[in-house]
C-alpha cells in the first residue's frame, strides 16, 4: 500500500511542479495580481510557447490523475476485487 502511496505523490509532486513552473512563465502576467497560474495565456507567438503551454496542460492532468490513479482507483479497484472472490483468502489457505 506504501508504494502505491508514494507512486501517487511522485506523480503529484512532478506535475505540480511541472504546471506551477510553465505556469509561471506562460500564465503570470504580474506577480501583483490576485489570479496566478489560472490566467489566459498572452503573448505567445513561437511554436515553444505553444509546447510550453501543452506542456503545462500534461503536467496538471498528470498531477491530478496520477494521484487519483494510485491513491483511489488502485486501492478501490483491490478491495472491489477482494469484495468479489469471497474475502480473505488467508483462512482458506488453513
Amino acid at each position: 500500500m506504501a508504494d502505491e502511496f508514494m507512486k501517487g505523490f511522485a506523480l503529484f509532486t512532478i506535475g505540480g511542479l511541472g504546471w506551477i513552473t510553465f505556469g509561471g512563465w506562460y500564465r503570470t502576467p504580474s506577480y501583483y495580481q490576485v489570479s496566478q497560474l489560472v490566467n489566459p495565456a498572452e503573448g505567445v507567438n513561437t511554436a515553444y510557447g505553444e509546447v510550453g503551454l501543452l506542456a503545462g496542460d500534461v503536467l496538471f492532468w498528470l498531477m491530478v490523475l496520477g494521484a487519483l490513479t494510485f491513491w483511489v482507483l488502485i486501492p478501490a479497484s483491490r478491495q472491489l476485487r477482494d469484495a468479489l472472490d469471497g474475502g480473505d483468502d488467508d483462512a482458506a489457505a488453513n
